[in-house]
Protein backbone atom coordinates (compact mmCIF):
# COMPACT_ATOMS: atom_id res chain seq x y z
CA UNK A 1 0.00 0.00 0.00
CA UNK A 2 3.47 2.65 0.61
CA UNK A 3 5.18 0.82 -2.00
CA UNK A 4 6.01 2.98 -5.18
CA UNK A 5 5.25 0.78 -8.46
CA UNK A 6 5.48 -2.71 -5.78
CA UNK A 7 9.11 -2.15 -4.59
CA UNK A 8 10.23 -1.74 -0.99
CA UNK A 9 7.81 1.08 1.04
CA UNK A 10 8.45 4.83 0.80
CA UNK A 11 10.80 5.65 2.99
CA UNK A 12 10.00 8.97 4.63
CA UNK A 13 11.37 11.19 6.83
CA UNK A 14 8.74 13.51 8.87
CA UNK A 15 10.46 17.25 10.30
CA UNK A 16 7.74 18.44 11.83
CA UNK A 17 8.59 20.69 15.18
CA UNK A 18 5.51 20.46 16.87
CA UNK A 19 5.55 17.23 18.48
CA UNK A 20 1.86 16.20 18.98
CA UNK A 21 1.24 16.72 14.89
CA UNK A 22 5.09 14.60 14.03
CA UNK A 23 3.43 11.76 16.08
CA UNK A 24 0.41 11.91 14.22
CA UNK A 25 1.77 12.06 10.54
CA UNK A 26 4.32 9.35 11.48
CA UNK A 27 1.28 7.10 12.33
CA UNK A 28 -0.98 8.00 9.54
CA UNK A 29 2.30 7.17 7.14
CA UNK A 30 2.91 3.91 9.03
CA UNK A 31 -0.69 2.98 8.88
CA UNK A 32 -0.56 3.13 5.30
CA UNK A 33 2.55 0.95 4.97
CA UNK A 34 4.93 3.89 4.46
CA UNK A 35 8.28 3.48 6.60
CA UNK A 36 9.57 6.76 8.63
CA UNK A 37 13.11 6.12 8.49
CA UNK A 38 13.51 9.76 10.51
CA UNK A 39 11.73 12.33 12.69
CA UNK A 40 13.52 16.05 12.71
CA UNK A 41 11.71 18.41 14.97
CA UNK A 42 13.92 21.31 13.55
CA UNK A 43 15.68 22.69 10.00
CA UNK A 44 19.14 21.64 10.70
CA UNK A 45 17.86 18.30 12.15
CA UNK A 46 16.19 17.92 8.55
CA UNK A 47 19.37 18.72 6.69
CA UNK A 48 21.48 16.07 8.75
CA UNK A 49 18.92 13.36 9.14
CA UNK A 50 18.03 13.73 5.12
CA UNK A 51 21.30 13.39 4.71
CA UNK A 52 21.99 10.84 6.58
CA UNK A 53 19.08 8.06 6.21
CA UNK A 54 18.41 9.36 2.26
CA UNK A 55 14.70 9.37 2.25
CA UNK A 56 12.30 8.76 -0.82
CA UNK A 57 10.31 11.74 0.61
CA UNK A 58 10.29 14.42 2.85
CA UNK A 59 7.09 16.01 4.65
CA UNK A 60 8.40 18.74 6.38
CA UNK A 61 6.74 21.96 7.90
CA UNK A 62 7.29 25.47 6.46
CA UNK A 63 8.26 26.88 9.94
CA UNK A 64 10.41 25.78 11.82
CA UNK A 65 13.22 26.47 14.93
CA UNK A 66 15.58 27.57 14.86
CA UNK A 67 14.24 30.88 13.40
CA UNK A 68 10.43 30.02 13.43
CA UNK A 69 10.27 31.97 10.39
CA UNK A 70 10.92 29.81 6.65
CA UNK A 71 13.41 27.84 8.14
CA UNK A 72 12.09 24.22 7.29
CA UNK A 73 11.09 25.16 3.20
CA UNK A 74 14.77 26.62 3.21
CA UNK A 75 15.78 23.38 4.36
CA UNK A 76 13.67 21.86 2.06
CA UNK A 77 15.27 23.78 -0.88
CA UNK A 78 18.48 22.94 0.13
CA UNK A 79 17.89 19.37 -0.41
CA UNK A 80 16.18 19.48 -3.61
CA UNK A 81 19.63 21.19 -5.13
CA UNK A 82 21.58 18.31 -3.66
CA UNK A 83 19.03 15.44 -4.40
CA UNK A 84 16.92 16.74 -7.54
CA UNK A 85 15.10 13.72 -7.20
CA UNK A 86 14.06 14.22 -3.96
CA UNK A 87 10.20 14.32 -3.24
CA UNK A 88 9.11 17.21 -1.10
CA UNK A 89 5.94 17.63 0.67
CA UNK A 90 5.82 20.63 2.69
CA UNK A 91 3.23 21.92 5.16
CA UNK A 92 1.94 25.36 6.44
CA UNK A 93 -0.64 26.79 8.32
CA UNK A 94 -0.09 29.87 6.66
CA UNK A 95 -1.55 30.08 2.61
CA UNK A 96 1.95 31.83 0.90
CA UNK A 97 2.03 31.41 -2.80
CA UNK A 98 5.63 32.44 -2.60
CA UNK A 99 6.53 29.66 -0.85
CA UNK A 100 5.37 27.28 -3.73
CA UNK A 101 7.11 29.37 -6.02
CA UNK A 102 10.43 29.19 -4.05
CA UNK A 103 10.25 25.44 -3.55
CA UNK A 104 8.82 24.34 -7.12
CA UNK A 105 12.12 26.40 -8.69
CA UNK A 106 12.67 25.03 -11.80
CA UNK A 107 10.58 21.51 -12.03
CA UNK A 108 7.04 21.15 -10.18
CA UNK A 109 7.75 17.37 -10.52
CA UNK A 110 7.77 15.49 -7.01
CA UNK A 111 7.03 18.39 -5.40
CA UNK A 112 3.69 19.38 -3.10
CA UNK A 113 2.43 21.92 -0.69
CA UNK A 114 -0.22 21.20 1.27
CA UNK A 115 -2.31 23.26 3.79
CA UNK A 116 -2.14 21.69 7.66
CA UNK A 117 -5.62 22.18 8.09
CA UNK A 118 -6.50 19.55 5.54
CA UNK A 119 -4.02 17.20 6.74
CA UNK A 120 -7.12 15.76 8.67
CA UNK A 121 -8.21 14.07 5.81
CA UNK A 122 -6.11 11.44 5.88
CA UNK A 123 -6.38 10.21 2.67
CA UNK A 124 -5.61 13.73 0.94
CA UNK A 125 -2.61 13.26 2.45
CA UNK A 126 -1.64 10.15 2.10
CA UNK A 127 -2.35 10.61 -1.32
CA UNK A 128 -0.47 13.70 -1.71
CA UNK A 129 2.78 11.99 -0.22
CA UNK A 130 2.53 8.85 -2.64
CA UNK A 131 2.02 11.25 -5.58
CA UNK A 132 4.92 13.45 -4.62
CA UNK A 133 7.10 9.96 -4.50
CA UNK A 134 5.96 9.31 -7.85
CA UNK A 135 7.06 12.25 -9.42
CA UNK A 136 4.10 14.06 -9.93
CA UNK A 137 3.30 17.07 -8.31
CA UNK A 138 0.81 17.24 -4.83
CA UNK A 139 -1.64 19.48 -4.19
CA UNK A 140 -1.80 23.27 -4.06
CA UNK A 141 -3.28 25.88 -2.17
CA UNK A 142 -7.13 26.52 -3.77
CA UNK A 143 -5.35 29.91 -4.61
CA UNK A 144 -2.18 29.02 -6.20
CA UNK A 145 -4.12 27.22 -9.47
CA UNK A 146 -2.29 28.42 -12.61
CA UNK A 147 0.76 26.51 -13.34
CA UNK A 148 3.56 28.13 -11.68
CA UNK A 149 5.92 28.10 -14.35
CA UNK A 150 4.02 29.59 -16.33
CA UNK A 151 2.78 32.27 -14.12
CA UNK A 152 6.45 32.73 -13.44
CA UNK A 153 7.30 34.13 -17.06
CA UNK A 154 3.94 35.52 -17.54
CA UNK A 155 5.32 38.74 -15.60
CA UNK A 156 3.98 40.77 -12.89
CA UNK A 157 0.24 39.36 -11.59
CA UNK A 158 -2.77 41.36 -13.26
CA UNK A 159 -3.24 43.19 -10.33
CA UNK A 160 0.18 44.86 -10.25
CA UNK A 161 -0.98 45.45 -13.80
CA UNK A 162 -3.92 47.12 -13.25
CA UNK A 163 -2.61 49.44 -10.45
CA UNK A 164 0.69 50.13 -12.78
CA UNK A 165 -2.48 50.83 -15.49
CA UNK A 166 -4.20 53.12 -12.79
CA UNK A 167 -7.08 51.03 -12.16
CA UNK A 168 -9.08 50.13 -9.24
CA UNK A 169 -8.21 46.60 -8.02
CA UNK A 170 -10.21 45.35 -5.38
CA UNK A 171 -8.40 45.01 -1.84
Amino acid sequence: AGTLAGMAPLRVLVAEDQALLRDGLVGMLERSGMEVVAQAGDADDLLRKARAHQPDVVVCDVQMPPDHTDDGLRAAITLRSERPELAVLVLSQFLEESYVVDLVGDSAEGVGYLLKDRVGDVQTFIDAVRRVAAGGRGPRPPRVSVPIRRRRQAGPPRCARARAAGRPVAQ
